[in-house]
Formats: C-alpha cells, sequence, structure tokens
C-alpha cells in the first residue's frame, strides 16, 4: 500500500516556488475551466500550488471547494506524476462545475500532465546523454 498524504513538502510555499514554475514552464495542460503548468525539480517528488483568485470565484466557499478538491485527486494521484512542480490556476467557470465533473476535469488533466512531464523528461535526457 502506498503512502497518500499530503504534507507540506508537497506543497509549493513560497512566491519564488510558484515564480519558477510561471517563468517559461516547459509543460502545460489546459481544459477550459483550469491550467497547469508544470517544470521539473530537483526533490524526486511532485509539488503542487493552487491559486483560485477572487475574480475566478467570489466566495470563499467556492474558492475552498475548488481547492479542496485539487489537493485531494493531487493526494490520490502524486505516485503517477513525475518529480516536477505543478500550479493549477482556476479559469472562468469553474465554480460552475460540480464536485464530480471537476473530478473528471482533474482526471484528466494529472493524467495528461504526467504523460507530458514524463516525455519532457525522457526528451530532456536524450539530448543531454546525446
Amino acid at each position: 500500500m502506498r503512502h497518500l498524504s499530503y504534507v507540506r513538502e508537497l506543497r509549493l510555499l513560497t512566491p519564488a516556488d510558484f515564480q519558477s514554475v510561471f517563468s517559461q514552464p516547459p509543460v502545460k495542460a489546459v481544459t477550459a475551466e483550469l491550467t497547469m503548468l508544470a517544470s521539473p525539480n530537483t526533490l524526486g517528488h511532485a509539488r503542487i500550488g493552487v491559486t483560485v483568485s477572487k475574480k475566478r470565484a467570489k466566495r470563499a466557499v467556492d474558492r475552498n471547494r475548488i481547492k479542496r478538491q485539487i489537493r485531494e485527486t493531487f493526494r490520490l494521484k502524486q505516485h503517477k506524476i513525475p518529480a516536477f512542480d505543478i500550479v493549477i490556476i482556476a479559469k472562468p467557470g469553474i465554480t460552475a462545475l460540480d464536485n464530480e465533473t471537476m473530478r473528471l476535469r482533474l482526471d484528466y488533466l494529472w493524467r495528461t500532465i504526467s504523460k507530458r512531464c514524463a516525455q519532457y523528461q525522457s526528451a530532456s535526457s536524450d539530448s543531454t546523454s546525446g
């Protein structure tokens, strides 16, 4: 059984952590309501940061629900994601999604970002070794 917790080490905590991902992220995954940006790290595990602005979700209860859904899906999928720092950004229309629809979108995004991160890692390791 894998250890599926969401501890402090799995979060992007400082503005510098977020900025390193925002500046030229090599991997992206997008839906109409969410964007994921990813940048490789040297920690051996994935970390996430979540941004849900008041412009996208006016009520705190909505912002918290969105962040809770994102964190929970990450907690369950973290073992499948390569060592990347990932920032998830909420876009317009995010509050219109119910929990089940949001979970389906997030599952799709985690699969996509995992695949693209793995492709990026293999492409960059091929270019450095050859």
